[in-house]
């Protein structure tokens, strides 16, 4: 089976001392391509570096995550521009807003989700996006901005058919997580699961957090692996009625067209 996990945060500090170990324990699990989520200046520099270190395995995103707007200055979208030109940098983002827990002024996560938007349609690169909370307003700065980007992808989609179905028709990606698996809060996705076309589908683990709940035995680590990635796929696919060979060739093919993969 051949894997791609299109959102792990393998810049978080707590891979720093066994990144090796992760990605083969993520290899012998059938992943065995990754794209290394950036969030904000130092974590950008680092996927970008780990993409070099493992050409055609590791990919990375460049963005600054909402929570962190209050930090963003012009270095970042210079930084932003810099990084999209090299061959591992195969998206931009994770942007957008958050809402839920307001770390960052509302206002500011516009302005800076804007200027995010601007610098990938200048660059003609994809989209990582974040929002919680904040759909009402999200929406209509995407789809100011949509017809410019070449593709955009909701990264860990948690929220109902509304918004599902609004960033269907705005032509984006849907990135499901270990959100999927747990009983407490993702079991609506259960259903809205089966209206994601295949070829809108992928499969993120957002490691090290969203640990999925159907691991048995339950890990002693709340710290989340892309090698969890799996346990997603299977409850996807249960869920589709689909066998998880089904979902993975799909989901597969569908991030190497998003994030132009083939070749690389």
């Amino acid at each position: 089976m051949d894997l791609i996990d299109i959102g792990a945060n393998l810049a978080h500090e707590s891979f720093a001392s066994d990144l090796e170990d992760v990605l083969e324990r993520a290899r012998r699990a059938g992943v065995g391509r990754l794209v290394v989520t950036g969030s904000d200046p130092e974590s950008n520099r680092t996927a970008a570096a780990m993409a070099r270190a493992h050409p055609g395995r590791l990919f990375a995103t460049a963005g600054c995550h909402p929570h962190l707007a209050a930090e963003a200055g012009e270095d970042l979208y210079d930084q932003m521009r810099e990084l999209a030109a090299e061959p591992g940098v195969v998206a931009l983002g994770e942007m957008g807003l958050d809402f839920f827990r307001d770390l960052s002024p509302r206002r500011l996560q516009e302005r800076v989700f804007e200027r995010q938007l601007e610098t990938a349609a200048a660059a003609g690169m994809p989209v990582f996006l974040h929002q919680r909370d904040a759909h009402e307003r999200f929406l209509p700065i995407l789809k100011a901005y949509r017809d410019a980007l070449p593709a955009a992808v909701a990264h860990c989609f948690t929220a109902g058919k509304e918004e599902l179905y609004a960033y269907l028709d705005l032509d984006c990606h849907i990135g499901i997580t270990g959100w999927i698996c747990d009983e407490r809060r993702g079991r609506h996705l259960l259903e809205l699961v089966r209206d994601i076309p295949a070829d809108r589908l992928m499969l993120e683990t957002d490691a090290p957090y969203l640990m999925p709940r159907t691991i048995r035995p339950r890990p002693k680590t709340r710290r989340n692996e892309p090698a969890n990635l799996p346990y997603v796929l299977a409850t996807v696919a249960e869920a589709r009625g689909e066998t998880p060979e089904a979902v993975a060739a799909a989901s597969t093919a569908t991030a190497e067209r998003f994030f132009n993969l083939r070749g690389k």
